[in-house]
């Protein structure tokens, strides 16, 4: 089983800029998909970004040019830079990993964009 801890969010103006940061326990993470999704209350839960364990990446059309997904397989994190933030990003951000069978979610961090 992996755990998977997420750090970074907070409040922040509109335009503003944050980084969230995965990061996950054991060797399993080097070898996992990983995607950031997010969830407001009423809503589905949304992928947002996602990064293969070769590094590959793929956005939601809502945050394309403005979020970068990477990966740090040495310290077994994957961030999430956020810049020009929207009000409508805010949310609770989570992050998945995806391994074979295999799915696991943190506990989520908040994000929350003032207009």
């Amino acid at each position: 089983q992996v755990q998977l801890v997420e750090s970074g969010g907070g409040l922040v103006q509109a335009g503003g800029s944050l980084t969230l940061s995965c990061v996950g326990s054991g060797t399993l993470f080097s070898l996992a998909g990983v995607g950031w999704y997010r969830q407001v209350p009423g809503r589905e839960r949304e992928l947002v970004a996602k990064i293969t364990s070769s590094g590959e990446v793929g956005y939601a059309d809502s945050v394309k040019g403005r979020f970068t997904i990477a990966r740090d397989n040495s310290k077994n994190m994957v961030s999430l830079q956020m810049n020009n933030l929207k009000s409508e990003d805010t949310a609770v951000y989570y992050c998945n990993l995806r391994y074979a069978a295999y799915i696991g979610w943190g506990q989520g961090t908040q994000v929350t964009v003032s207009s």
